[in-house]
C-alpha cells in the first residue's frame, strides 16, 4: 500500500459504511480515486469490512483470553485447530512464556467450563492453558483506526457518539440477530439486500441497522493486517493494575492512537492492551512514556505477536501479508 491507500483505509476504519464520496470529501480526494483504490483492496482481500458484537452488552457471549502452551513443534497445528473453531475471534503466535494467544467467545458460562476443561485441553499438542476473563472493554479493535488522518478528517467521518451512557446490558431481538449476522458477513451490505434477504421493508432494514449501530451492540470493522499499514510491530501488554485505578488507566490507554484493544480482565493480570507500532523503538517509547508514568500499573508483561492465524473471526492464510508487501502496485 502507498501513503494514499493507507489514508483511505484509515478513513474506512473510522466509518466502514461511508460512501466513497463521503470518504473523498473528508480526505480531499476525488470520489473515483477513492472508489477505485478501496474497491481493489476489498476485492483483493487486503481489506475486509465486517462487524463484531459487543458480546457482554448484547448477551452474544462471554469473551476470554487464553495463554496456550504447546508441545514443542506443534504450535502451527494447534493454532490452526484453534482458528477453525467458530467460537475463537483471534489466534496469534506470541513470544514469551506462552506459545499462542487466543481470544474466545463462549456462548454461555456453562459452555465456557466445558470449552476450557475439555475441548481446548483436548487439542493434540496443548500442554497447558491460562485463562483471563474479560470484565470490561475500554476499546475494541473495531474502534481503532490507523494513525494517518488528522482530527478534522476523523471528525468529519466519525458518526456521533451516544448522547447518554449506554446500559451494561441491552439484548438483541431475533430480527436484530439476523441483521447482525448479515453485517458480520459483509459490513457494507446494502439496505436493499438486507430487506430482500430477511423479507422486511426497506425502512425496517434501515431502522434495524441504525439501531444496532447507535446502541453499539454491533461494531463495524474494516479489517487489515497492521503490517500492510506500515505497523509491523504488534504487542500484547498484560498489566497488573490497582483496582481503584482500572478506569483511569484503561481510559487513558484506550485513547492512545497506537492502542488497538484494551480491556479489564480477571486472572493473573487485570488488563490486556494490544499495541501496533512501526518499529520496536516506538513500542519502547510507548512503554516508557505512556505506560511508565501510570502509577497504578504495578507490573507489565510484554509479548510480541509473530503471526496472526485469525482476527475478528476472519481466518488468515499466512500468505496475504507476503503477497501484498511485495505487490508493486
Amino acid at each position: 500500500m502507498d501513503d494514499l491507500d493507507r489514508r483511505l483505509v484509515a478513513a474506512l476504519q473510522v466509518s466502514p459504511r461511508a460512501s466513497w464520496g463521503e470518504i473523498g470529501r473528508a480526505v480531499g480526494e476525488h470520489e473515483r480515486t477513492v472508489a477505485r483504490r478501496l474497491q481493489r483492496l476489498i476485492a483483493d482481500g487486503a481489506v475486509q469490512v465486517t462487524a463484531i458484537y459487543d458480546d457482554l452488552r448484547s448477551g452474544h457471549g462471554h469473551p476470554v483470553h487464553l495463554h496456550v502452551l504447546v508441545r514443542p513443534g506443534s504450535a502451527d497445528e494447534v493454532a490452526q485447530a484453534l482458528a477453525v473453531r467458530q467460537d475463537t475471534r483471534s489466534v496469534y503466535s506470541v513470544t514469551g512464556a506462552a506459545d499462542l494467544g487466543c481470544e474466545l467467545v463462549a456462548p454461555s458460562r456453562d459452555a465456557l467450563h466445558d470449552i476450557l476443561t475439555a475441548e481446548i485441553t483436548g487439542i493434540d499438542g496443548v500442554t497447558q492453558t491460562q485463562t483471563q476473563v474479560v470484565l470490561h472493554t475500554f476499546r475494541t479493535v473495531a474502534e481503532w483506526h490507523a494513525p494517518f488522518l488528522d482530527d478534522a478528517e476523523v471528525a468529519e467521518l466519525r458518526p456521533p457518539g451516544p448522547a447518554e451512557p449506554l446500559p451494561d446490558q441491552d439484548g438483541l431481538s431475533p430480527l436484530e440477530v439476523e441483521v447482525a449476522e448479515l453485517l458480520a458477513a459483509d459490513g457494507r451490505i446494502g439496505f436493499t439486500s438486507i430487506a430482500e434477504k430477511l423479507d422486511v421493508s426497506l425502512p425496517t432494514a434501515r431502522r434495524r441497522v441504525a439501531s444496532l449501530l447507535e446502541r453499539r451492540l454491533v461494531l463495524l470493522r474494516a479489517e487489515v493486517e497492521p503490517a500492510l499499514l506500515g505497523l509491523e510491530v504488534e504487542a500484547q501488554l498484560w498489566l497488573r493494575v490497582r483496582p481503584h485505578g482500572l478506569d483511569l488507566v484503561g481510559e487513558r490507554l484506550a485513547a492512545h492512537p497506537g492502542v488497538r484493544y484494551c480491556a479489564a480482565t480477571s486472572g493473573t493480570y487485570t488488563m490486556i492492551v494490544q499495541v501496533a507500532a512501526a518499529h520496536e523503538a516506538d513500542l519502547y517509547r510507548f512503554l516508557t512514556g505512556v505506560v511508565g508514568p501510570l502509577d497504578d500499573v504495578t507490573d507489565v508483561n510484554v509479548t510480541l505477536i509473530t503471526r496472526a492465524y485469525k482476527r475478528g473471526h476472519l481466518r488468515k492464510s499466512g500468505l496475504l501479508t507476503l503477497e501484498y508487501t511485495n505487490d508493486p502496485r
